[in-house]
């Protein structure tokens, strides 16, 4: 089956936001002493947001819902900065979770094999 074209923009986007991000911050980790955990926190965040990306272009199902809870855990952070940030991630939240969620996406990442017509298992 062919790849949304939804789900292509948001798997570049997620390798994009993730890469860019993780250049960003990880600059920072060579200059710090003693270790600094959050940063290092933030730097996984990032990747996982590269790994998202990179496996919802090879159609795992697993990494749409990485996806979605990345957002959402953004929009978790924000809601601790100003209303205007967390409405913004809010707003992206809920746009991704749409074009995750809707049947074409959904019939991309189910796994060969499944759905109403295949035949059921004995």
């Amino acid at each position: 089956m062919q790849r949304p074209r939804a789900v292509t923009v948001l798997g570049i986007l997620y390798i994009a936001m993730g890469a860019i991000g993780l250049v960003y911050h990880a600059r920072e980790l060579r200059a710090w002493h003693p270790f600094p955990y959050e940063l290092a926190g933030v730097c996984l965040v990032r990747v996982l947001a590269v790994v998202a990306g990179i496996f919802m272009l090879r159609a795992a199902d697993w990494a749409r819902w990485l996806a979605l809870a990345w957002i959402l855990f953004h929009v978790v952070l924000s809601a601790f900065h100003s209303a205007g940030e967390a409405a913004m991630h809010a707003a992206f939240f809920l746009l991704f979770t749409y074009l995750l969620l809707r049947p074409q996406s959904a019939r991309y990442f189910r796994p060969a094999g499944t759905g109403p017509t295949s035949p059921l298992p004995l």
